[in-house]
């Protein structure tokens, strides 16, 4: 175990009430793309025509249904994803008390996945889908199955209406309650972990400005806005500090 995964180790059984607040980077160990890195952009531009931030934009889904779902079909459903060591290492860690809450910019459910209970989707989660006419509700599975698309458009049993994600689409706000919650898990945590995200997407990266704890922990690949402000930073995988810390406690 290197110095700096020694020291996080100990923070965290010193720590008295510890959070994560998580990015995509959590996920991209287990094969789950970034679309926001250079490829994905490329990626999209080549074989849609837009950026993701355009394809997954309200303005988008409404004047172009047919082609946000077959972007989001192909490009944001991982169905197979398994979790990885930095999903089971925080899992572990809440089922010891030794992590208070999970807060999430990621929509794959791999935390829960791993076992963790208090998570909270800043962005919603592809695993719930619901109908935009009679508010019915629904699984990944149901638009998953050819049967239930028309036009290329999930549709709704009951009323027949669209079906989409429940996620956070850009131009739309994060829900309310979720967004509260996560700024009072933060505002209350002694120690943040902050892993795999460049702390550059707003509102949600704005949730660290509620922080006043004692230490604050960074691990990302590349360096954040954040990391002259850290006690803690550690630029390396993150599934492998998550891993090797949690194993040390």
């Amino acid at each position: 175990m290197s110095e700096p995964i020694r020291q996080l180790a100990d923070l965290i059984r010193r720590s008295e009430n510890t959070v994560f607040f998580g990015g995509a980077g959590v996920s991209t160990e287990s094969g789950i793309p970034d679309f926001r890195s250079a490829s994905g952009l490329y990626k999209a531009r080549q074989a849609y025509g837009y950026p993701p931030e355009t394809l997954l934009s309200r303005t988008f889904f409404k004047r172009r249904p047919e082609l946000f779902f077959r972007y989001y079909r192909e490009n944001l459903i991982a169905r197979d994803a398994k979790p990885n060591a930095a999903h089971l290492a925080l899992a572990r860690m809440e089922a010891r008390g030794l992590l208070r809450a999970v807060v999430t910019q990621n929509i794959d459910g791999l935390h829960q996945a791993a076992g963790s209970q208090n998570v909270l989707e800043l962005h919603g989660s592809n695993w719930r889908q619901y109908c935009l006419g009679c508010g019915a509700r629904y699984d990944l599975d149901y638009i998953l199955r050819p049967e239930n698309w028309q036009k290329g458009i999930p549709l709704c049993e009951a009323c027949g209406g669209t079906v989409r994600p429940d996620v956070v689409l850009y131009e739309e706000q994060l829900d309310e309650d979720v967004l509260a919650a996560a700024a009072l898990a933060i505002a209350g945590a002694q120690l943040l972990i902050v892993g795999g995200t460049s702390l550059a997407v707003y509102p949600a990266a704005g949730l660290l400005r509620w922080f006043r704890g004692e230490n604050l922990v960074l691990i990302n690949k590349t360096e954040t806005s954040y990391d002259s402000q850290a006690q803690l930073v550690i630029h390396d995988s993150i599934g492998k500090v998550l891993g090797e810390a949690a194993a040390g406690l």
